[in-house]
């Protein structure tokens, strides 16, 4: 490997490693909100149980977003213009998608644990989540662009704090309110 390489390797390197030292401290930001709820938590362990599914289900419907639009942005499809097109046409997935697996755990949620109003607070949460994922999975990446950060690295960073923290705080907000 040249010096060139080695140098360019380096740079590589030491973005991703500011993005991760982001990432560790926005992820001890999602955990400082679950332990706001740690009484609630406490008092209904399915919501720990539960947890989970909502912050990877936002995660996920969020990256789905970002890579959708990560790739419209790198094909040139999306520009100024279209970017508040894009952003609103991912709400709508994301709501439709939300609505749709709301139901789904909601009902689910029921069935395991035989609380009728903890199938509720999960389903209002998925909503709420998924349609952060979506909002934001496609505004942080065209924010970064226009600030000229490179979206491909960054975006997932944020990302990810905005969807765990949405969902943690929506679902146990919601549990803390409705359920106890």
């Amino acid at each position: 490997m040249g010096k060139e390489q080695e140098e360019s390797l380096y740079q590589i390197g030491k973005s991703r490693a500011i993005w991760l030292s982001l990432n560790l401290i926005t992820a001890i930001s999602a955990s400082i909100v679950i332990g706001f709820f740690d009484a609630t938590i406490q008092s209904l362990v399915a919501l720990a149980i539960l947890m989970p599914i909502v912050a990877s289900m936002g995660g996920n419907a969020g990256t789905q977003t970002l890579t959708v639009t990560i790739r419209q942005m790198a094909l040139g499809d999306i520009d100024s213009e279209d970017a508040k097109k894009t952003i609103y046409k991912e709400v709508i997935i994301s709501l439709v998608n939300g609505l749709l697996f709301a139901v789904i755990i909601g009902t689910i949620s029921f069935l395991w644990f035989k609380i009728p109003m903890l199938g509720v607070v999960i389903a209002i949460s998925m909503i709420i989540n998924l349609l952060s994922a979506g909002f934001f999975g496609a505004l942080i990446p065209l924010s970064l662009q226009k600030f000229g950060i490179d979206p491909a690295i960054g975006s997932t960073v944020l990302l990810t704090t905005v969807t765990d923290i949405v969902g943690f705080f929506s679902f146990l907000g919601l549990a803390t309110v409705i359920l106890l």
